[in-house]
């Protein structure tokens, strides 16, 4: 067994390819893994084993064909986090986000197709169904996106879905909640707010901080995607959730608490364009069909993340951005 893993050197998709290496995954203790990744701001070699026999990595771009061309044959699935996803980032250069997320999957697929690559699973997010008052969405939700980074993940969702239905390329598609834990670059909330808070400095909270986010331990996140890859159905999609919804402010006092800080130093500033609301996933099909189950607590996983960046203040930067980074 040989699986390729876009975006392998990131956040989650380094904490999927640690745990097959690992031999965490059933059935996959002796697979192969050909790490795709271009090593951009938020991707780190060192996220990765320096060596390893079943790893190769290969640094490269997502959109480009010929490499991939090169890379695939002989493998016999594709797992594809490789993508841009930070909102706020979007906001400023959406062109970059549209090229990586819709493009660079558009590339990622035809080269499973011509290669005869088995199985690709899609790694989406939660965001591509817009924002939900009450309730909770089901897979058949239409979409309905609210920011240029979620509207680049929802083409590259219609994209996966095209090729699964023009061309019988079997892919899955699974959209996630917001993830958290060890290894996440500090642009984002968690990672963000705990270096700060750590060295006693501020932290920016959007608006009243009323906004609505289910929080997912990324090693519940990857396997749910490895639960996919095994036992998932071509063309069909899977929510992947926790049920550990929180607003934002409630995170934020809960992160100052962990961090020792007062709450005086959790700051509301400028809401963003266009913020999302409230996100909230029914992911019943995935528990159904394939067993899935989160086994994270939420206050258990916090703590041990937060204990993980107070350890290893070698990643934080030598200036925390003073950015407000939700999503």
């Amino acid at each position: 067994m040989r699986v390729l893993v876009t975006g392998g050197a990131g956040f989650i998709g380094s904490h999927y390819v640690r745990t097959m290496l690992d031999g965490g995954y059933p059935g996959y203790e002796s697979a192969g893994v050909t790490v795709l990744d271009a090593l951009t701001y938020a991707g780190d070699r060192a996220n990765l084993p320096a060596a390893h026999p079943r790893l190769r990595f290969v640094r490269g771009n997502v959109c480009d064909l010929p490499l991939l061309l090169s890379l695939l044959p002989g493998h016999d699935a594709v797992v594809h986090f490789a993508a841009e996803s930070h909102v706020d980032r979007s906001l400023g250069d959406a062109a970059a986000f549209f090229r990586s997320n819709v493009v660079g999957t558009q590339t990622v697929l035809e080269a499973a197709l011509v290669s005869g690559v088995g199985r690709v699973v899609h790694v989406s997010t939660d965001e591509v169904y817009g924002s939900i008052d009450q309730g909770s969405w089901t897979e058949d939700r239409p979409l309905a996106p609210n920011s240029p980074y979620s509207a680049s993940k929802a083409g590259s969702d219609l994209a996966a879905r095209s090729y699964w239905r023009t061309h019988g390329l079997d892919v899955r598609i699974t959209r996630c909640s917001n993830n958290y834990g060890p290894y996440q670059h500090v642009e984002k909330m968690i990672p963000l707010f705990t270096t700060r808070l750590l060295a006693g400095l501020t932290v920016p909270l959007y608006g009243d901080g009323s906004h609505v986010r289910e929080w997912l331990h990324v090693d519940d996140h990857c396997r749910a995607v490895q639960l996919v890859l095994d036992g998932g159905r071509a063309g069909e999609i899977y929510n992947i959730g926790s049920g550990n919804a929180r607003t934002n402010r409630e995170l934020a006092e809960l992160l100052a608490r962990l961090c020792g800080a007062d709450a005086s130093l959790i700051r509301r500033v400028a809401d963003r364009k266009g913020h999302d609301r409230r996100y909230a996933l029914d992911d019943g099909k995935i528990r159904r069909e394939l067993g899935y189950a989160p086994r994270v607590p939420f206050e258990r996983g916090l703590a041990d993340t937060v204990a993980w960046y107070r350890r290893h203040t070698e990643r934080w930067p030598h200036r925390v951005p003073v950015r407000a980074a939700l999503d």
